[in-house]
């Protein structure tokens, strides 16, 4: 495994007679023209490796490409120069590792069954019914429509329905079972 080294500290202050010397010498870390250059020569051998990692070539290239982008952007931090194919190599494993893990997290997804869904046919038909439910409801006496809706709509008790009304829960009881019988009358005459 590569060995990465943290950032470099500040670079202490060049003597001014110093200054030709200090530009000559090269920076810690690997350089742009290493890094490509090893890029280049082992392109393949990383494309082979991911390979063997990841199952189509399209991820296999993607892998390949961002792991240098990631050396590159990381470049400095490369203690031994020497070491840069191997910090490549590792980073193209790591990314075909998580590539595998986003799929498997995926498939996962995709395994739950899907909830079933009503066709188009299905809706048309469940349309059609509320039409058929809306008109019968109008057709109601208004505190039947009131306790009906109230009652099953809006999931109120039959206490709540008669709080709400203002009127007495047998009352409640008696225009529910009439709105009802009334409603299947209706339901069934425009079947």
């Amino acid at each position: 495994m590569p060995v990465i080294a943290p950032m470099p500290a500040a670079r202490p202050a060049r003597i001014p007679n110093q200054r030709d010397a200090a530009d000559d010498t090269v920076a810690a870390g690997t350089t742009v023209d290493l890094l490509t250059e090893t890029y280049r020569a082992h392109y393949r051998s990383l494309l082979g490796l991911a390979a063997l990692l990841l199952d189509d070539t399209a991820s296999c290239e993607d892998v390949v490409q961002e792991a240098f982008i990631r050396v590159h952007s990381a470049r400095k931090r490369v203690r031994d120069p020497q070491k840069t194919l191997a910090y490549l190599r590792q980073t193209v494993v790591n990314l075909s590792r998580s590539a595998l893990r986003r799929r498997i997290l995926g498939l996962k997804l995709l395994s739950k069954p899907m909830p079933d869904m009503a066709s188009a046919e299905e809706g048309a038909y469940d349309q059609l019914e509320r039409d058929s439910l809306i008109k019968a409801m109008k057709g109601l006496q208004r505190r039947q429509r009131e306790v009906l809706v109230l009652r099953y709509f809006a999931d109120m008790t039959e206490a709540q329905v008669a709080e709400t009304l203002g009127i007495s829960l047998g009352s409640v009881k008696a225009y529910g079972s009439r709105g009802i019988a009334a409603l299947r009358i209706a339901m069934e005459a425009r079947a």
